[in-house]
């Protein structure tokens, strides 16, 4: 079971160049906390400067979305990066956000990875740790991630802020891992859906594997992905949803 409150987060500055895939000014009129790309798997300096400007108009917190080093892939190809190089790689992202965070009058307030990195530091405790290291580095923000992953433990361990995260619109296997994007059924598409399944897990805790099992899932924090076709609309119909079940939708940090 949850407290009644849930942060609401979603993937913003997702473009480079004249090529833009979030709809960020429309989300960050409903979100309280955002994924910035940091310009290794989405995102370029403008990019960043202007969500960031947009997100400290609103009072949303920014968060860094860090990745592997892969534009080309989007951040979801398995890459194998040295220890050492991947933290440096994280602190170095998310030193690039906090120039425009702070240019905005905010400041990075939490770091999440992305996409492949997000899901091997879920099993990779190597991974995790040079994550882990790399914010560290970069100030010791708190640390967003999947509840009982190597990451948010190796989190804890290093002193940071560990805060576990669900999501609506993904499926989950029967052990709380989400199912790969390269299976059937990962991505759940029915808005309808996506709404019930938010407010079961920000309310209850838990979720229906894709299998069928029951899964207990304690998070703070619930993502809808930026890059969901009518992604606003569908995470303003989460938000008045989890409102009008009685919690309070607000950032965790």
């Amino acid at each position: 079971m949850t407290d009644a409150v849930i942060d609401l987060n979603a993937d913003l500055g997702e473009g480079f160049g004249r090529w833009r895939l979030t709809d960020d000014e429309a989300l960050l009129s409903v979100v309280t906390s955002a994924n910035v790309a940091c310009g290794f798997h989405a995102g370029d300096p403008a990019t960043m400067r202007r969500v960031c400007a947009w997100a400290a108009e609103r009072e949303v917190r920014i968060g860094a979305q860090v990745s592997y080093r892969d534009l080309a892939g989007f951040g979801r190809r398995a890459m194998d990066v040295p220890p050492d190089e991947l933290a440096a790689e994280v602190a170095y992202q998310i030193g690039a956000l906090e120039v425009f965070a702070r240019a905005a009058g905010s400041a990075v307030a939490y770091v999440k990875p992305h996409g492949a990195l997000y899901n091997r530091t879920v099993h990779d405790a190597e991974q995790a740790a040079a994550v882990v290291a790399g914010v560290r580095l970069a100030g010791g923000q708190p640390v967003l991630g999947l509840p009982g992953s190597h990451l948010l433990r190796a989190a804890g361990e290093a002193g940071l802020r560990a805060v576990g995260e669900a999501f609506a619109d993904r499926a989950y296997t029967a052990a709380g891992s989400l199912v790969s994007r390269r299976e059937p059924g990962a991505v759940i598409e029915d808005g309808d859906a996506v709404v019930e399944r938010s407010v079961r897990l920000a309310r209850d805790g838990r979720v229906t594997a894709l299998t069928g099992e029951r899964v207990e899932v304690a998070a703070r924090s619930l993502c809808v992905h930026g890059d969901t076709p009518g992604a606003a609309r569908l995470a303003a119909r989460v938000r008045a949803s989890l409102e009008s079940a009685g919690l309070r939708v607000a950032a965790f940090v």
